[in-house]
């Protein structure tokens, strides 16, 4: 698959930009699952078919729109985990193939993504730990899905990971408010600590 390909390089040519983008992260620094927002939690289920409805979004319903999140996270990870600085968290990526487009369904609904979900959430936690400055100071080659060579730096590439998931979840919560579903405060303003408190 072409966004699977292993990456021809990567290099440690200081570029300056940052991969400190924690919009989707708990203020611990875990990933937060869209299914774990408090207003969320607790609720019953939407029934499968309003799930999968197609509702006018970028990849139609709210399980297409979950479904893209967790494909484009999988192929990235697998780009990054042939990033020649070597990371072991994403080894486990052997036992979970990539997926040859971005609206691949990686389950038939929403129970079995939401078990995938978690450990792809897992191996993201382990992953970002094993983070360097000098790993995000470098460059980083690889194939995009159409087939393009890439080389930029691997620390924006970090943060247009997270930033891709952060961009997607606004649709989710949208299409969860459309169904009824109060999400509550979502800013990430509201899930730092009040130091004062």
């Amino acid at each position: 698959m072409r966004g699977c390909r292993r990456s021809a390089s990567s290099t440690t040519t200081p570029s300056g930009a940052s991969a400190d983008d924690t919009a989707d992260r708990r203020p611990d620094g875990r990933l937060q699952p869209l299914d774990e927002h408090p207003p969320v939690r607790g609720r019953p289920a939407l029934p499968p078919a309003e799930l999968a409805q197609d509702k006018g979004a970028f990849f139609g319903s709210l399980l297409g729109t979950l479904n893209h999140i967790a494909a484009g996270d999988t192929i990235w990870l697998h780009r990054f985990w042939r990033h020649r600085g070597g990371f072991a968290s994403l080894d486990p990526l052997a036992d979970m193939p990539c997926p040859a487009s971005l609206t691949q369904p990686l389950a038939d609904g929403l129970p079995g993504l939401r078990i995938y979900r978690e450990r792809l959430d897992g191996l993201i936690a382990a992953w970002a730990a094993e983070l360097t400055p000098a790993h995000l100071a470098g460059d980083f080659t690889y194939t995009s899905t159409a087939g393009g060579v890439f080389r930029r730096n691997f620390g924006a590439l970090v943060q247009h990971f997270f930033n891709h998931q952060t961009h997607h979840r606004g649709q989710a919560t949208t299409l969860l408010s459309q169904a009824g579903v109060d999400m509550g405060v979502t800013d990430l303003v509201a899930l730092i600590p009040n130091q004062d408190a």
